[in-house]
């Protein structure tokens, strides 16, 4: 049986910028195994699957080594993908995800994601965290992963930590972040634990990221830029119970492969 793969560069209006992700669209599931190894074989940050139900989609998201609940570049490359080349008069998609139901919407080139937030607390640093980062960050914040925040940008470009460090306690990855220089706030995205050492653009994060940068800057919509090697652009607005997330994206290639 033949499938379609599509991998679309997201949060980016440049090839070879932003996240990569793979997209492959279903006309049924199949086994969790061949998803799995489906991804494991693109070898990118996330392949997504999705299927066509009722007036939307189911969608799952796989790094190469795990299924995660939420992963927003791949719902960014797969809403490009739906709006581009399966369905051109679509500007609307709702996803049916681990993480419930997620509006897509667009505007000329621009995507918009409306996800759940995600609020962080303030914890006492892991010693294990302080080991595995070079500069002691000024707070550090946790949600299901932990949040670093440091007191600028130049400390978050240059930062090298130690990142298997990283597997020694229960967080989904680290994210380090601080007030941008020419944007509101900058972050980099560290995921050992699915199997990612540095998350080029990362819409999850922005799920953390944009309630707390929205409290401490006083704004409701802002500039983010994720500062990896790759670097994306996102225009986050806090919504309450719910954040927007917007962003470009470019296709790089599409092609088919067999099973």
């Amino acid at each position: 049986m033949k499938f379609r793969l599509y991998q679309v560069d997201a949060f980016t209006d440049k090839l070879f910028g932003g996240n990569p992700a793979a997209v492959v669209p279903l006309e049924s599931w199949l086994s969790d195994e061949r998803l799995q190894n489906i991804a494991m074989e693109n070898n990118l940050s996330e392949t997504a699957f999705f299927v066509e139900k009722d007036n939307g989609y189911h969608i799952r998201w796989f790094t190469p080594t795990d299924e995660v609940d939420l992963c927003g570049h791949a719902t960014l490359a797969s809403s490009f993908v739906i709006f581009n080349f399966l369905d051109c008069n679509k500007n609307e998609i709702i996803f049916d995800s681990l993480s419930g139901m997620l509006k897509v919407t667009r505007s000329e080139d621009l995507i918009t994601l409306d996800f759940p937030s995600r609020i962080i607390e303030e914890i006492e640093p892991n010693s294990e965290l302080i080991k595995a980062l070079p500069v002691k960050p000024s707070k550090v914040l946790f949600n299901k992963s932990t949040v670093a925040v440091f007191e600028n940008e130049e400390v978050v470009r240059s930062m090298k930590p130690d990142i298997k460090r990283f597997l020694n306690w229960d967080t989904h990855g680290v994210i380090i972040t601080s007030k941008g220089n020419e944007v509101d706030f900058v972050s980099r995205f560290f995921a050992p634990d699915v199997g990612i050492d540095e998350d080029p653009v990362t819409g999850y994060a922005h799920t953390l990221l944009t309630p707390y940068w929205s409290k401490e800057l006083n704004k409701k919509k802002l500039h983010a830029k994720q500062v990896s090697k790759r670097g994306g652009d996102l225009i986050v607005e806090d919504c309450g119970a719910r954040i927007k997330i917007s962003g470009k994206a470019v296709i790089y290639f599409q092609t088919e492969f067999e099973l």
